[in-house]
């Protein structure tokens, strides 16, 4: 994807060669079977999307109901707005959360596999709908798990893991229960255990946003001040004056 200005773009991607105009925004497909060059005539930008040919076949299972779909080569300049979303969704994430957006990169790129199956694949087929809830039962498991790892880089396959149910169907089930993703939930619970541990004041500020789980104070400054309004800072005194 071009994140960046307009290049001309010279590839040869399984033998075949051509030179196409790449603008900001555009998107190209390269099945990972195909052997693949490219040349541009200036200085560029591009963020690429790597995804391993075993996890489109098992979303590709679980959402589609085979594992044998592949994606279709789109050489030439391509506009999916949703792709561009989610491209930079995932780049923003990694420059604020850094090593610790497992979870939130799971779900994206869960979703962008979904996409790309339904529009750009040897696909004839219908997404299965997501039909049921979770039980009483698999909420509580999740939950406590969330709770008790909150320090944890945890991953939207090992929360699906813990209830049986695929990534795809438990990211669908979660937010049909929450009206919020998994990742989002996790923050907000981060936010919650950070806030006891400040009015206690048994710990530096640094200290609390390793405890639950951020990255960096940086980090962990972002999402409080994004969740309750106040930095950790003016919480903390705010906390000292009660």
């Amino acid at each position: 994807m071009n994140i960046g200005k307009p290049v001309q773009l010279e590839q040869a991607v399984d033998e075949r060669h051509e030179k196409v105009e790449s603008g900001f925004g555009d998107v190209k497909i390269y099945p990972a079977y195909l052997s693949q060059q490219f040349h541009w005539d200036k200085e560029a930008e591009f963020f690429n999307l790597l995804l391993s040919p075993s996890f489109l076949a098992t979303v590709g299972y679980e959402v589609f109901g085979s594992d044998r779909l592949e994606l279709i080569p789109h050489l030439a300049t391509l506009f999916d707005p949703l792709v561009v979303q989610i491209g930079f969704a995932l780049k923003t994430s990694l420059e604020i959360d850094g090593k610790n957006s497992h979870l939130y990169a799971d779900s994206l790129a869960h979703a962008l596999v979904v996409h790309l199956l339904s529009r750009y694949s040897t696909n004839s087929r219908q997404i299965k709908a997501v039909t049921g809830s979770l039980t009483q039962q698999q909420w509580q498991q999740v939950i406590d798990y969330i709770e008790a790892n909150l320090e944890k880089n945890m991953s939207l396959t090992q929360l699906a893991e813990i209830v049986r149910l695929s990534p795809y169907h438990f990211a669908h089930l979660f937010k049909k229960l929450t009206h919020t993703s998994p990742h989002q939930y996790l923050i907000r619970c981060r936010i919650e255990r950070a806030k006891q541990l400040i009015v206690m004041g048994n710990l530096s500020l640094a200290a609390i946003a390793q405890t639950v789980g951020f990255a960096s104070q940086g980090h962990f400054t972002y999402h409080f001040k994004r969740l309750v309004g106040v930095t950790p800072k003016v919480f903390w005194q705010q906390a000292q004056e009660l």
